[in-house]
């Protein structure tokens, strides 16, 4: 069964986060940021992170075009706020799916953003909730800033209990599937990127 990590570099030392990746034995990151710069944390600029990993014998691979959040298609927006479902229907989108499945066949890969929390990022409530629906017996696990590890089937259960969501209560769903899907899309609004208004 192939594995997936995420990790969110967070404020980090460049000296932590490869501990983090130590135990795991990580030999591929991919960068799924928008813009893979750091104002705080220079250490995380593009090229920057690309070099320090190559040092440290791990490949890097940038897909924030494919894989980002902020996205350039106006289409991706209503009411000035990004949709992830509709970014997972772009064909850009899917491609860089691919590219993450077809590098597991070669590194033991582990997905990277900024956000700490797992569930506040969107590699887990766009990518990984997208990876799973094509290959449902992929192993997702999230290394944790404390080292931790954690399922993706753990992270989902949080997820329904961060929105307070019970079987047949107050009109919800019944099935358990059916219930983190609706978290999935709950989180996925409180998340997104909203534009800034315009100026009038």
């Amino acid at each position: 069964m192939q594995e997936l990590f995420t990790i969110g570099h967070s404020n980090h030392s460049l000296e932590r986060f490869l501990e983090l990746l130590g135990p795991q034995n990580i030999s591929a990151i991919v960068d799924v940021r928008s813009d893979p710069y750091s104002r705080y944390q220079p250490q995380y600029n593009k090229n920057a992170l690309e070099q320090s990993l190559k040092d440290a014998n791990i490949k890097y691979i940038f897909l924030g075009r494919e894989l980002g959040a902020r996205r350039g298609e106006e289409s991706c927006y209503i009411d000035g706020q990004v949709r992830f479902d509709l970014i997972a229907e772009l064909p850009v989108f899917c491609a860089g799916l691919d590219l993450v499945l077809w590098e597991l066949d070669r590194h033991r890969v582990a997905l990277m953003c900024a956000e700490a929390e797992p569930l506040n990022c969107h590699r887990t409530i766009l990518i990984c909730r997208r990876l799973k629906k094509i290959r449902p017996d992929l192993r997702i696990t999230h290394i944790l800033g404390d080292g931790a590890t954690e399922s993706a089937e753990q992270a989902e259960q949080r997820l329904v209990h961060l929105h307070n969501l019970q079987p047949g209560l107050f009109g919800e769903p019944t099935l358990e599937t059916d219930l983190i899907e609706k978290a999935y899309d709950l989180q996925a609004a409180k998340i997104a990127f909203r534009k800034a208004p315009s100026a009038s």
